[in-house]
């Protein structure tokens, strides 16, 4: 076997071909989506690195990795994500401990994985269980990996759940009452993203996050042009009825993101965005009957006040209006979370998959 360091993306994309040929279940990644992660123009590079590899076996690709750290308040994360093999446990050992060496000569001390150089809701944790194909840049990944992670002395730091609501098994009737608190109460209001007004809705999200993030031991503040370009370049994916902002008076203290479910549609595109793809994409993507909730935040001193009913009842109204939405899967809930994985359950939603983030402290 041999590994090699690439820097280009056109070694690193075939891997996928050859780990999950023949798989049903499997939706390939868009390529350009994976390229934006290792783009050294974004500005994570200024304050980090990555290095990726590709596992040979005689001059045919059976595996592939990619580590990376960050410095941020003052500390360095490190991280490998992307990681795929064949059900080979030397060739995995081999791309794992390479990773790992990586990390230590740049003086990481704890590691994430597999997880990804960018933000959580994206390519972060490793599949544990699924009743439902993957989401638009969710992981998957065959069985067999998580005994190489426990074999190499990764531990749990983070179990991520995903939930799905469909109309008939939605608790209205209690979730109204709950609701009532703060949409009949003067003092509170609930809006939906107006493109128009873009500007404004950037800033009020950026408020939110930095004050409900804080306890993220990797919390790093937003900027309100980052956030601006996110939500311009997610737009084709956007129904705004489905984004909802909270106010108490002119403070905003939380939002409820959803976009349209992609998969659907890129299941069939081979992970390539071709113009071709992209006028099928603009001419099917009306038929998309899922959304998917990517983020929930609320400001602390607001929780258990009804916000969190409110927002969730202003997203209901709106897929009402949208009568080709049927189910929304709300994803990413952390264990560190238990006040929102109750309130899912009490929802009437249904679990559908489970992610897990490991960790591993280097002596």
């Amino acid at each position: 076997m041999e590994l090699k360091i690439i820097n280009n993306s056109s070694e690193f994309h075939p891997v996928i071909d050859v780990i999950y040929q023949g798989d049903p279940n499997h939706i390939k990644h868009l390529e350009s989506d994976i390229d934006a992660v290792f783009d050294r123009s974004h500005k994570k590079f200024k304050r980090g690195d990555a290095q990726r590899w590709v596992l040979y076996e005689n001059s045919k690709p059976i595996g592939r990795i990619a580590a990376f750290y960050e410095d941020k308040n003052g500390k360095r994360f490190g991280g490998w994500g992307f990681f795929e093999c064949i059900n080979h446990d030397d060739a995995a050992k081999k791309l794992i401990l390479e990773a790992e060496n990586w990390l230590k000569q740049h003086n990481a001390e704890k590691i994430l994985a597999p997880v990804n150089f960018g933000s959580r809701d994206a390519y972060w944790g490793l599949l544990i269980s699924s009743t439902t194909y993957p989401s638009y840049q969710e992981n998957y990944q065959p069985a067999y990996y998580q005994k190489w992670f426990e074999e190499l002395g990764y531990g749990l730091e983070i179990e991520q759940t995903t939930y799905e609501l469909v109309e008939k098994d939605f608790n209205i009737e209690r979730f109204s009452k709950i609701a009532e608190r703060t949409m009949g109460n003067a003092q509170y209001r609930f809006e939906i993203l107006d493109y128009s007004k873009l500007d404004q809705f950037a800033a009020d999200f950026v408020t939110v996050y930095n004050k409900a993030w804080t306890f993220h031991e990797d919390f790093e503040p937003l900027e309100v042009d980052e956030i601006l370009k996110r939500f311009k370049s997610m737009k084709p994916a956007v129904i705004p009825e489905m984004i909802v902002f909270a106010y108490h008076e002119q403070e905003p203290i939380g939002f409820h993101v959803n976009i349209l479910e992609l998969n659907s549609i890129f299941k069939d595109f081979g992970g390539k965005l071709t113009l071709w793809n992209k006028m099928r994409f603009l001419l099917s993507k009306g038929k998309i009957d899922r959304c998917r909730g990517v983020v929930f935040g609320i400001i602390p001193e607001y929780h258990n006040k009804g916000v969190e009913a409110g927002m969730i009842m202003k997203s209901y109204e709106g897929a009402k209006k949208i009568e080709k939405i049927k189910s929304i899967e709300l994803a990413w809930i952390g264990d560190f979370n238990p006040k929102m994985l109750s309130m899912l359950s009490s929802l009437g939603a249904k679990l559908t998959k489970t992610h897990h983030t490991y960790s591993k402290i280097f002596s």
